[in-house]
């Protein structure tokens, strides 16, 4: 498979998104031992790099919420603070920014498997297949419950996988020739999507950029 876009790299970009719980770092993490792509968890690299510093007390915060997608600020959290929807959205995009800035020379390297529950703000030439993992609600219900999650945090993130918003999101941010949503309901769909983007990182043909 031919890499997209015109930006030269030997070994293919990989991203893996979908709604909390649906295996993405399990998964992605197996491709990489398998493959001997790079794993970035862009959580993990959030907070070892302390890239949602912004400058604001509550950066890390806001940070959360703007990966998640969540535009509905919880009152109780935001009761006494001056903070407001504008406000929100300048750190949500400058947090963004900051990691892309951080991501961009490893990416036009190649060969990266990225996993991230969003897709909608990383460059669309970064990747050469973009991977949604998708997971039955009741099998979600309980991984998500025994990571914590309760109240509005587990209802927000069943509704994301009902509606399927990350499928959504990477179908408005990204060609249609490089999508694949993979079901990740049990250990068995989990060891076929291993192998099944094994198999296709293995035949990716690196095409060089036009003169």
């Amino acid at each position: 498979m031919a890499q997209n876009g015109s930006i030269s790299r030997k070994r293919p970009n990989i991203l893996v998104t979908g709604t909390p719980g649906t295996g993405k770092t399990t998964t992605a993490l197996a491709v990489a031992e398998a493959t001997e792509l790079r794993h970035i968890n862009v959580s993990d690299l959030v907070k070892e790099r302390s890239l949602h510093d912004v400058g604001t007390l509550d950066a890390h915060t806001w940070w959360e919420w703007g990966i998640q997608g969540q535009k509905e600020i919880d009152d109780d959290i935001i009761r006494g603070s001056d903070m407001i929807n504008t406000t929100y959205h300048v750190l949500e995009v400058k947090c963004y920014a900051i990691v892309c800035d951080e991501l961009e020379g490893v990416m036009e390297e190649g060969g990266n498997i990225v996993d991230y529950h969003g897709c909608d703000f990383f460059p669309e030439r970064w990747f050469d297949l973009v991977v949604v993992l998708q997971t039955d609600n009741t099998v979600l219900y309980d991984r998500l419950s025994k990571r914590g999650y309760s109240g509005s945090k587990l209802s927000n993130n069943l509704d994301c996988e009902i509606f399927q918003m990350l499928l959504e999101e990477a179908r408005e941010s990204y060609s249609q020739d490089i999508l694949m949503a993979l079901k990740s309901d049990t250990i068995d769909d989990m060891s076929k999507n291993v192998a099944v983007l094994t198999d296709w990182s293995e035949s990716w043909i690196p095409i060089a950029a036009p003169q």
